[in-house]
């Protein structure tokens, strides 16, 4: 539902069981309902068209890698590799604008950990679901009407380090907690995953960045993104289309420093070629860039078929 509204009555009966104030002083209130739907409300004054309600609700429906198979989202050489270093412990940026897909595609890749290993997963509002009984939800609380109790991503990415995760999936990157996070993954948790909102895989380090300087602003820039080239294995760079379709446009390597900056090389990258029928045209292929990571693969006794990697 999006749109004004010319009475608040129904705002203030949606807002007020979840513990939250709908008024002059709190005309923005951002919250997760019981079935999971996200409710953004917003009323005047800073609203000058009147109250405004907008909810999010989410496909029930647990997809699989074949159903995005299936809807060309990516192929099963991606899946195969994917599936791979996933088992091998890489460590995940997924990154994508709003509405690319990026919690969907989150819930799939953590699919693909095994059954027996105790996932920590941290979000803002909740909206990662894995079908397995060894995973731990935590979601951050806003202040009470008192302006108390408030509990933040930053704080719940600090205690889950104490839950002793075999892997930690931050819902998406938001702030100063990314720099618990870029240590947790420096410091013996790797396969760990998050999402963040960026255009394409450099930006989404650029917005890393810029999130760990606020949690220290002291830290050296040059020590900062040797944390993320240590931290980071690959990022998997998803897309909205414009004829609607989501797309993994990249999945890329980082592959550590050149000098002061971050080497990134792309692995497979989705080509387009045209646009008709109102649908976009392309293919996906691989760069015939090896990835580095495989000689970790390779210890950890994981075989991955190199034509996987042949470009054509």
């Amino acid at each position: 539902m999006r749109g004004p509204l010319k009475d608040g009555n129904c705002i203030r009966r949606i807002a007020e069981p979840m513990g939250r104030r709908v008024d002059e002083s709190h005309p923005i209130v951002d919250l997760r309902l019981e079935d999971g739907s996200r409710v953004n409300v917003v009323i005047p004054p800073i609203a000058l068209s009147g109250p405004t309600l907008t909810i999010r609700k989410f496909w029930k429906t647990t997809l699989t890698g074949d159903d995005l198979i299936r809807f060309g989202a990516w192929t099963e050489n991606i899946v195969t590799f994917l599936r791979a270093s996933v088992a091998g412990r890489a460590n995940f940026v997924i990154s994508g604008g709003a509405g690319s897909g990026k919690t969907t595609l989150a819930n799939l890749m953590a699919q693909m950990i095994a059954d027996g290993e105790r996932i920590i997963t941290v979000e803002m509002a909740a909206e990662l679901d894995l079908p397995r009984k060894r995973v731990v939800r935590l979601e951050a609380r806003p202040p009470n009407l008192e302006g108390k109790g408030e509990i933040t991503v930053r704080d719940l990415v600090q205690n889950a380090l104490r839950m002793r995760p075999d892997r930690i999936l931050l819902g998406e990157a938001r702030g100063a907690e990314v720099l618990d996070f870029l240590q947790a993954m420096n410091t013996g948790h790797d396969g760990s995953f998050c999402t963040i909102h960026a255009n394409n895989p450099r930006d989404a380090l650029a917005r890393f960045e810029v999130m760990a300087s606020s949690g220290n602003p002291s830290i050296p820039l040059v020590g900062l993104r040797e944390q993320m080239a240590s931290a980071f294995n690959f990022i998997v760079h998803i897309e909205r289309l414009s004829d609607g379709s989501r797309k993994v446009m990249r999945v890329t390597e980082v592959q550590g420093m050149q000098g002061d900056a971050i080497l990134l090389a792309d692995i497979f990258a989705f080509q387009q070629t045209g646009f008709e029928g109102g649908r976009v045209q392309g293919r996906f292929a691989a760069t015939g860039q090896i990835p580095k990571f495989l000689s970790r693969l390779r210890d950890a006794g994981i075989q991955v078929p190199m034509d996987l990697f042949a470009p054509g």
